[in-house]
């Protein structure tokens, strides 16, 4: 529900924790990932859990963090590459995969950056595992 001020209860917090996550030392941060992550649901948790080791498969160099209190992994420069958007961070009916502008994978004049997920199946893994590659290439 919007407030007078025209954000709602969720984009409040998710300022809030942005400003948190700006005072906090440009570093890597398992920790807060680690948090974020325990503290979602169980169907999101899920899902985050299994990005945080596709992260760490594929792109190792990546450095855990947040973003807007979102899991997110950044560069070498501080720029976010990956993120997970859990699904009840805006009472929304998917969650959400995406690659910040950072992530390399420019093809054309279009390409997709965010992905709606509900599970990982398999082929989903195998094909997050390549866009994560790439990503940092």
């Amino acid at each position: 529900m919007a407030t007078n001020e025209g954000l709602t209860a969720e984009e409040r917090k998710a300022i809030k924790e942005t400003a948190k996550e700006r005072r906090r030392p440009k570093k890597n941060d398992a920790a807060a990932l680690a948090e974020a992550i325990a503290e979602m649901p169980d169907a999101d948790r899920v899902i985050a859990e299994r990005v945080r080791e596709l992260v760490a498969e594929n792109a190792p160099d990546l450095a855990a963090s947040t973003w807007y209190g979102m899991p997110a992994w950044k560069n070498a420069k501080g720029k976010v590459v990956v993120f997970f958007q859990a699904a009840a961070k805006f009472k929304a009916r998917y969650a959400t995969i995406g690659f910040d502008e950072a992530a390399a994978l420019d093809e054309g004049t279009m390409w997709p950056v965010s992905f709606a997920v509900t599970e990982l199946a398999p082929a989903d893994e195998e094909l997050l595992a390549t866009l994560i590659r790439r990503a940092v290439s």
